[in-house]
């Protein structure tokens, strides 16, 4: 897992960890048009990039917590690498569950003396936001014990996966004891299965791949063959973990393993 890092002299870098990883803040957000990549960290261009006011952003909201390393999907993750790329999808629900803390970043809502303060007005965006309509953003939400929403712009504080539990439960659908950390393998698997409806993502079959996580399986990422085929690879992986003995009640957890 790489982390990155700004050191005393502000420059960014990322710094591999295998076993032994240090507390870190992890990003939630959806993608726009100029996002900061792996490559963009090599070369010195990460700061010509829009996305950059994300890394800014985490790294300071990181560091108001003590915390000296962070971690973002555009720019920890080489998927020029295949092997990379398998092995991040494989392993995205265990880093964001492992995070000290999970910001995210709600690019479509602002919140300041421009856009309005009151409650109302914020909570109407809030509930619209696109960062509920994505499909990798699901595993996102449920992994993290601590989730932090955080305005657009200036990044003021919106509140936190428990403060704002109700509107969370009535716009996804989720109940609330899953929010709340109950172990996944109590819902049944269609019932998980509904919480990823209406979701998108930018290539289909990452609508299957992203629910890997929630049903604590994993198979091949092979792009090219269609959702439907990825579904069926998906569900047919998860009717042999739920036959198997070893992933019996006791032993199938998610969150508290």
């Amino acid at each position: 897992m790489r982390l990155l890092q700004v050191d005393s002299d502000g420059k960014l870098s990322l710094n591999e960890f295998w076993n032994d990883k240090p507390p870190y803040a992890i990003l939630s957000h959806t993608w726009g048009v100029s996002e900061v990549l792996f490559q963009d960290i090599g070369n010195g261009t990460a700061k010509s990039k829009d996305g950059y006011v994300k890394i800014e952003f985490l790294s300071q909201k990181a560091a108001e917590r003590g915390l000296r390393h962070f971690w973002i999907d555009t720019c920890c993750i080489d998927k020029s690498s295949s092997l990379e790329l398998q092995t991040a999808i494989n392993s995205m629900f265990q880093w964001y569950r492992d995070a000290a803390v999970c910001f995210v970043y709600m690019a479509d809502v602002f919140l300041g003396p421009q856009h309005g303060n009151n409650t109302a007005s914020w909570e109407v965006a809030f509930s619209r936001s696109r960062w509920f309509r994505r499909g990798w953003t699901l595993q996102e939400l449920l992994a993290p014990t601590s989730v932090e929403f955080l305005s657009a712009g200036i990044g003021a504080p919106l509140g936190d996966k428990k403060s704002l539990e109700r509107h969370i439960v009535e716009i996804t659908g989720i109940p609330a004891k899953a929010l709340q950390g109950q172990d996944l393998h109590f819902f049944s698997i269609d019932e998980r299965m509904r919480w990823a409806q209406n979701r998108e993502t930018t290539r289909e079959e990452d609508e299957a791949y992203s629910l890997m996580g929630l049903f604590g399986v994993f198979i091949p990422i092979l792009y090219g063959e269609g959702k439907q085929r990825a579904f069926e690879r998906l569900r047919e992986e998860i009717d042999k973990r739920s036959k198997d003995p070893s992933s019996s009640k006791g032993n199938f957890c998610l969150h508290s393993c």
